[in-house]
């Protein structure tokens, strides 16, 4: 037996081995510490505290608390949940909400260990955290609000006079292509994740490399009869798997292998002769979940006929190097383009993505490649239009507006430092919503431009199973973002796809405009 202290209460529990994480989520039944990396102990997003430092639960087992006290985020006083869970919201400091419950105890610790935090030691701490959504700036910001209500307020936040949360909520529907709560509460980990909402007594559920699916009571055990084995990074270099066409260009471009990396990773839940619950739950993974409505991993069909076969409710759950495996990526283009804006981009097969093109770069070529690699996608967040316009950007010297495919408009100016960002999508609908969205837009194309590749040998196997590995830049890399929203009167449309298109063109530009990518960090 182990025995422990969880949010002030004595637990004891047969010591099989589980982790901390296995304990608190299958046993206590304590969901706000998630699971993103299935266990790698790289995303931070099951952080608690043990005697009131930081631990990644994960990696933790439980026998190596016994007699100390662990609080979860659960476990925080009413006033600091409150307090964080406002800041969080009133900045745009969480957008699906599935990181920041780790990211909340870690900083919580930092204030407990030095009353004299600083932006530049919240950037330090985040060193042990990945969020794909926020571009970091806007936790950072959450974190200095939660510091003035602190140290003045003293109590429960005053919530937000006059915001329109639904208004909010519509703004991230449309710059999310999913649908998603704008909550307080949605930073404190309840966005009505899969995983978090399957009913008491629900059997656990993961498959192995074969395909089969495995079922236990619970998670730590059915993954065990599965044989699930931890993912590694690959020592092989990534590789470019298309090549410039030959021509005169004025500007060439080839990109390899990225993945999504979004953090949750696919779960869905069925009770016996019922619809399985969708993985979507508060976001869409940027168009990685889904193909035209439907999903991509298997998760949902698994819950089914499980929840059927055994007479009770199953939670399917798919590991991080599950979502590797299965989940699709941008395709890689190479292409080369004339000053007069005439050339051609090859582009691995994807449905769909030749017609998006054209929209955008009528004087492109479009060739589209069987390659053998993962599945790719035509959903994905700007997918064969934004290199089309980066590749027009680099055959020009003048730094032009960009124009998606929904005519929303966007313009960039990138240095070392800093990030400026320029948008027009219409009504703002809530100011904060649309800034959030427009700095993880900037974050996320200056990160793939720089630093993001994931390893695809000859076969078509991903090799990098680590949710480290993809690339995704830290919060003490990244540069400080403004984002300037232009008044526009016309209806509300998505504006951080733009955005997305504009700081990837700048970013290749401030760095030479080398062919291939990624550029690496600007000097």
């Amino acid at each position: 037996m182990v025995s422990f202290l969880v949010n002030g209460s004595s637990v004891e529990l047969v010591d099989n081995g589980d982790s901390l994480l296995d304990v608190l989520r299958d046993e206590l039944g304590l969901i706000g510490t998630k699971d993103g990396c299935s266990p790698q102990g790289q995303c931070g997003c099951c952080t608690v505290l043990v005697d009131g430092e930081p631990r990644v639960a994960c990696v933790t087992p439980a026998r190596r608390v016994a007699g100390r006290a662990v609080v979860t985020i659960e476990g925080l006083a009413p006033e600091d949940r409150a307090q964080w869970g406002s800041a969080l919201c009133r900045t745009g400091g969480s957008q699906c909400g599935f990181c920041t419950p780790g990211i909340i105890m870690r900083l919580e610790s930092l204030t407990l260990r030095h009353e004299a935090a600083t932006a530049e030691s919240v950037r330090q701490a985040l060193l042990a955290h990945l969020c794909r959504c926020t571009g970091w700036q806007t936790i950072i910001e959450a974190w200095e609000d939660r510091e003035v209500t602190r140290h003045h307020a003293r109590g429960m936040p005053e919530p937000d006079s006059g915001r329109d949360l639904e208004a909010a909520a519509e703004r991230a529907r449309l710059e999310g292509h999913a649908v998603q709560r704008i909550a307080p509460e949605v930073g404190l980990g309840h966005g009505g994740f899969a995983a978090d909402t399957a009913p008491a007594g629900s059997l656990r559920a993961v498959v192995d490399e074969s395909g089969r699916w495995f079922v236990a009571e619970t998670l730590a055990e059915a993954r065990r009869r599965a044989g699930k084995t931890q993912g590694r990074r690959t020592t092989a270099d990534h590789v470019w798997p298309l090549q410039v066409p030959d021509g005169d260009w004025a500007a060439t471009l080839r990109t390899t292998w990225v993945e999504p990396a979004y953090l949750e990773t696919d779960a869905s839940w069925c009770e016996p002769g019922g619809e399985p619950s969708s993985p979507l739950a508060n976001g869409g993974g940027f168009g990685a979940k889904q193909r035209k409505g439907a999903p991509w991993s298997p998760v949902m069909e698994a819950a089914r006929l499980l929840a059927d076969e055994h007479g009770r409710a199953v939670l399917a759950v798919a590991s991080r190097e599950d979502t590797v495996r299965w989940g699709p990526k941008r395709p890689p283009v190479a292409g080369g383009v004339r000053a007069d804006g005439t050339g051609v981009l090859r582009i691995c097969s994807t449905p769909g993505v030749a017609a998006t093109i054209a929209l955008v770069a009528p004087g492109l070529v479009v060739e589209e490649v069987d390659v053998v690699g993962p599945a790719t996608s035509n959903d994905l967040r700007g997918a064969g239009w934004v290199e089309a316009l980066v590749l027009l950007s680099g055959a020009s010297d003048e730094v032009g507006i960009v124009t998606a495919p929904n005519g929303a408009r966007a313009w960039a100016e990138v240095t070392p430092t800093s990030i400026r960002v320029g948008v027009r999508c219409g009504r703002t609908l809530d100011h904060a919503v649309l800034r959030s969205y427009c700095v993880g837009a900037s974050h996320m194309a200056y990160s793939w431009v720089t630093s993001e590749a994931l390893s695809v040998d000859g076969d078509g196997e991903v090799h990098d199973l680590t949710i480290r590995s993809f690339g995704v830049l830290r919060a003490v890399d990244t540069p400080e973002i403004e984002i300037v929203v232009e008044p526009d009167d016309g209806p509300p449309i998505n504006g951080s796809d733009a955005v997305f298109a504009a700081v990837a063109a700048a970013t290749w530009r401030a760095s030479g405009r080398p062919t291939e990518w990624p550029v690496g960090l600007l000097p």
